[in-house]
């Protein structure tokens, strides 16, 4: 890295930088000006001097990673796009916030705009992903490359981040700093622009703390840099701003770093710097003309080219050209002196799954013992050391509650620099596939969405139903990226027990289910437990999936021996049948098929006719084509009843006017699990019950 001298040409390009971003809200008539006009001499120091990157191949592997954790701020981003040469037009600055075709949205979005690693807009989680992108290179280099020295290995690459104070207001932030520390994650660097602003004013109100020293405790390095003088004058000094990261580059090879730029937000605009109003709203017409007369653009003009300090800008892409080369013949040479690895790369990139990976289900299912009792949770343990076996790009853990979920792979490193150890843990490596997140649900789903975003890995994250709320806001993320994270959620109803109401979840499989592009799996048994997770890795969509399974044991059914690699990637299949048209269909997920299945005999005892679909998933289920859903659940059979230990509100669909659910309307009790089904109307009994209600209504 050559040392960073400011010309008059990258001057001019800053200039320019300020007032496209203040011309793009105008036009919008909505938007985020204030950072982004603060903010261009950051950026641009960062995307012409020290991201590595080639404009020309967005995707490029030996590329760093950029986040612009403030994605309000998204124009920031976009602008250095645009003078990169990645693909952006002025045209696309003009359309910001412009309508469904936009390629230049108020937040950015992952896989809409090239040059965008993860969609960003809800504060922390772009900091907190991040750290995935830091997790997911390490991984990812000790599967392909783990006897190279890091800086040496064309897997090795940095993490850069922009965040401001709403990110470090965020909790996740310093859950997932205290992560990054633990785990010597060296290769990422933050740069938090202190302006001291954000919507209801002045930060002090609510953020007085000194930042960096809460960073240092957490074991980050960090250091400070200042735009406004000792006078109180403002200068955008990037060369001293360039000589602080490359000091932290060179100080810290093994630590996170955090560099506090202190700012006046929508410098130099007049009677808008450091004033809130800049922050989210635009800054009007006489502020807008203002800004253009001190940096020397016609007020009159919207949308003005330096043509002379583009094409300047642009000459990174050259820089990139030449760094890609460079990588390439270091890629090369790995792939001739790593023939085997060089094809497990291959593999991972394709997405394609490894040899032995059905016949290691296939294997696992023929320990299956039909009447046995398992809980779904061991069952899903199972498959997850069975996958593992066959799988390395497999890897992930629980919040601290890894032996609850089964989540632990045997005889796994944990991923984690050796001093790291403990005697419950003591084998730690940085290349290991055991994760441990402690305590920290939402930082989980935010790291293992960027671990997918920064990697060809495939982890899976586990905590108890009832706490995957804290995690919800990182799902509705990767359920919007559409990217296949693994949310493995056990405990999942009243059968708990003596926890309590606090740890029973009630609504959790209805607002789940009520999130677009989340597959949410509840798995009947063993069987149906193995046959989701074959299908999670083989379907085609990339869409997050979440398994919810029982802590209590649930018996090994003979009917999904024989029915659930057929059934379960269909979301809902017919398990028990009757001859001719049944008089009524008993729906039901989870634990509670095993009392759909038991109901249906009872009735049978009394003459009526009723068939068991088994509802592993109302996702995958609502994909099948309108014949297939047909033959599952008739339209002529108006009886009909759901059972599920929870909520009935996703059920109504299909039960229709005269349908039943047997539902848990309430909180959970205290008291022993098999007793708080019983009390709350989870039995065969009270099947039957609604089953004969329901046909009556139906006939009358």
């Amino acid at each position: 890295m050559t040392e960073f001298k400011e010309t008059e040409l990258d001057e001019r390009a800053i200039k320019m930088a300020k007032v496209l971003s203040a011309d793009a809200v105008e036009n919008a008539g909505s938007g985020h000006p204030g950072s982004p006009v603060s903010l261009a001499p950051i950026a641009y120091t960062l995307y012409q001097h020290f991201i590595k990157h080639d404009p020309n191949d967005p995707k490029w592997e030996g590329r760093d990673r950029f986040i612009l954790s403030g994605g309000h701020a998204s124009l920031t981003q976009y602008v250095q796009l645009y003078f990169s040469g990645y693909g952006l037009t002025l045209d696309d600055l003009k359309h910001f916030r412009g309508g469904a075709d936009t390629r230049t949205p108020g937040h950015p979005e992952y896989g809409l705009t090239p040059g965008i690693e993860m969609t960003t807009g809800p504060l922390g989680q772009g900091f907190a992903s991040a750290i995935g992108f830091a997790y997911g290179e390490r991984f990812q280099r000790g599967l392909l490359d783990p006897e190279t020295p890091k800086e040496d290995s064309p897997f090795y690459h940095k993490i850069w981040v922009i965040c401001g104070e709403g990110d470090i207001e965020e909790g996740i932030s310093g859950e997932a700093a205290s992560l990054a520390a633990n785990q010597k994650l060296g290769n990422i660097t933050v740069i938090f622009d202190a302006n001291r602003i954000q919507i209801e004013g002045d930060t002090n109100l609510v953020l007085a703390e000194d930042v960096l020293k809460r960073f240092q405790a957490y074991g980050w390095y960090t250091d400070e840099f200042s735009f406004i003088q000792p006078d109180g004058s403002y200068k955008e000094d990037v060369e001293g701003l360039a000589d602080v990261i490359a000091k932290a580059q060179a100080a810290a090879p093994d630590q996170p770093k955090l560099i506090k730029v202190d700012t006046l937000i929508a410098w130099p605009t007049p009677g808008k710097t450091n004033d809130p109003s800049s922050h989210g709203s635009k800054l009007g017409a006489e502020a807008v003309a203002g800004l253009k007369k001190l940096l020397g653009y016609d007020p009159e003009e919207s949308f003005h080219v330096d043509e002379e300090a583009l094409a300047h800008a642009r000459k990174v892409a050259e820089r990139g050209l030449e760094a890609h080369k460079a990588w390439d013949e270091k890629f090369d040479a790995w792939r001739k002196a790593n023939p085997d690895k060089a094809a497990l790369y291959d593999r991972l990139k394709a997405g394609e799954l490894p040899e032995g990976f059905d016949k290691a289900l296939d294997d696992l299912e023929a320990t299956f013992e039909v009447g046995k009792g398992v809980a779904t949770r061991g069952a899903s343990g199972s498959v997850l050391n069975a996958i593992a076996a066959v799988m390395p790009e497999l890897w992930g853990g629980s919040a601290d509650l890894g032996g609850s979920n089964k989540t632990d792979l045997k005889g796994a490193a944990t991923f984690a620099p050796a001093e790291c150890a403990t005697k419950q843990w003591p084998v730690c490596n940085e290349f290991g596939r055991q994760l441990h997140f402690g305590v920290r649900e939402f930082t989980m789903g935010c790291i293992t969405n960027g671990i997918l975003l920064g990697s060809y890995t495939r982890p899976f994250g586990g905590t108890f139903f009832m706490f995957s709320d804290y995690e919800r806001s990182a799902v509705r993320l990767a359920a919007l990226m559409e990217i296949p994270n693994l949310y493995i959620w056990s405990h999942d109803s009243v059968a708990v027990g003596e926890d309590g109401p606090t740890h029973q979840p009630v609504e959790h499989l209805a607002s789940f289910r009520a999130i677009p592009q989340l597959e949410v799996v509840r798995p009947a048994d063993a069987f149906e437990t193995a046959e989701a997770y074959r299908y999670f890795f083989e379907k085609k969509n990339t869409l997050p999936t979440a398994m919810v399974l029982t802590r209590q044991g649930v018996p090994v059914l003979a009917e999904t021996a024989a029915k659930a690699k057929e059934g379960v990637k269909k979301g809902a299949y017919v398990l028990v049948d009757t001859e001719g048209t049944p008089d009524v269909i008993i729906m039901a997920s989870g634990s509670e098929v095993q009392w759909a299945v038991s109901a249906a005999k009872t009735l049978a005892e009394k003459g009526v006719k009723a068939r068991v679909v088994s509802f592993p998933s109302m996702e995958w289920f609502e994909e099948q084509d309108a014949e297939y859903k047909e033959a599952v659940l008739p339209a002529a059979v108006k009886a009909r009843v759901s059972v599920e230990a929870g909520v009935a509100m996703p059920w109504y669909k299909y039960l229709g006017s005269y349908g039943k659910p047997v539902s848990i309307e309430q909180f959970g009790l205290q008291g022993d699990g098999a007793q708080n089904m019983i009390d709350l109307g989870i039995t065969a009994e009270h099947v039957v019950e609604a089953a004969e209600a329901s046909i009556a209504e139906a006939n009358a």
